[in-house]
């Protein structure tokens, strides 16, 4: 679970102007926080699979907002992909 001052670190160093809360870049970054918080959960405890559906859920969904930022600004999906360390 993540904390409302790691949520707001986080939004500030992706968004794209002051009132930025919702954009994708954002929504992908918050994203990847909570699957690497919930991937250590996961090694710790392995047999827990309702946090398994879940992880692979949000997985799923990091992957169809990096699909669409990439159809629709190229620059900001490489800028992003370059930021958070993620494979394309």
């Amino acid at each position: 679970m993540l904390t409302k001052r790691i949520k707001t670190k986080i939004i500030n160093d992706v968004q794209s102007h002051e009132s930025d809360t919702g954009s994708a870049q954002v929504q992908i970054a918050l994203t990847s926080r909570q699957i690497d918080e919930l991937t250590k959960h996961l090694k710790s405890n392995p047999k827990d699979q309702s946090s398994r559906r879940g992880l692979l859920k949000m997985v799923s969904k990091r992957r169809k907002l990096l699909e669409f930022l990439s159809k629709e600004d190229e620059k900001a999906y490489a800028k992003l992909i370059k930021k958070l360390g993620l494979k394309k």
